[in-house]
């Protein structure tokens, strides 16, 4: 028989681990906060706690902006792009429009760009509806200047997020034309299926060979890929579902190589991410799907 406070922190696990993946990007960071988070709900007298869901995002939230001002310097001095960690979703994840995408590789891009608190005041209003009196508390600043914050972050994001609202189907068929292309290594299919100003992330984190900057233009892109392909005599794809949102595992010899996400506009890919930093992998490469709430 389990005490209240773990039937708490459990009943509210999954969302408090998608608060703290959206703030680091992160799944080992994201972890990591919720054993800080349990640590210090354990010695909370929970009948001072009127609201657990509340004081839990709180503590979560308070963590993460610890572990974020860290990975931030951290980051400072990483070998190549960044991108952030995928995380192996069901496919039912994509039909919550809005959570697949506040988790797609884009966006978590575009919040890489807030600061410490604005991101924190993004995603707990924008992605999960927190009352400003509630982010007020988790971030230490008052309703006021919290609603201002919320203001400044999503006209930030607004001016960089994706436009164009694409359909599941445009996504599959889009996808299918990248892979088919991929597999054939056909020049011309990647080509038709990639926007002229397509551009390509790498991240090897100075493991695994990757391009030291994006790769911009559909020529070049092509000629990256097509010498990726190249040099592994066993390349095989496979399709997944990362963040939310379709994608391809990438798999040589028979071992996961990396991951492939994507956005697209309309018929057309308009940005590919590619993922080769094994430390990256390790929750991809288990095989379970990260529950959300």
């Amino acid at each position: 028989m389990t005490d209240p406070a773990t039937d708490a922190f459990v009943a509210h696990r999954n969302l408090l681990f998608t608060v703290a993946y959206e703030m680091l990007g992160s799944a080992a960071d994201a972890e990591d906060v919720l054993q800080e988070t349990w640590l210090r709900w354990v010695k909370v007298d929970l009948d001072e706690v009127r609201d657990t869901r509340a004081y839990l995002v709180r503590i979560t939230t308070r963590q993460s902006l610890n572990r974020l001002r860290t990975l931030s310097r951290r980051r400072e001095s990483y070998v190549g792009p960044w991108l952030p960690e995928p995380l192996l979703t069901t496919p039912d994840v994509a039909q919550d429009a809005e959570l697949a995408e506040s988790m797609s590789m884009a966006l978590m891009l575009v919040l890489e760009t807030l600061s410490p608190t604005e991101r924190a005041v993004f995603v707990l209003r924008e992605v999960f509806d927190v009352p400003y009196e509630e982010i007020a508390a988790a971030v230490d600043k008052s309703p006021a200047a919290v609603r201002q914050i919320a203001h400044r972050a999503r006209r930030h994001v607004d001016a960089r997020r994706p436009r164009q609202t694409v359909t599941p189907r445009q996504t599959r068929d889009a996808l299918d034309a990248f892979r088919a292309a991929l597999d054939s290594g056909d020049p011309q299919g990647l080509l038709d299926v990639l926007a002229p100003d397509v551009v390509m992330v790498t991240d090897g984190g100075g493991v695994k060979q990757a391009a030291r900057v994006p790769v911009s233009g559909a020529d070049k892109v092509v000629r990256f890929i097509l010498s990726y392909v190249a040099r592994h005599v066993v390349l095989t794809s496979r399709p997944t579902f990362v963040n939310g949102s379709p994608a391809l595992a990438m798999y040589v010899d028979g071992e996961l190589d990396g991951v492939i996400a994507f956005s697209h506009e309309g018929p057309v890919i308009t940005s590919l991410y590619y993922v080769r930093n094994p430390e990256k992998l390790t929750v991809f490469a288990a095989g379970t799907p990260v529950d959300l709430p």
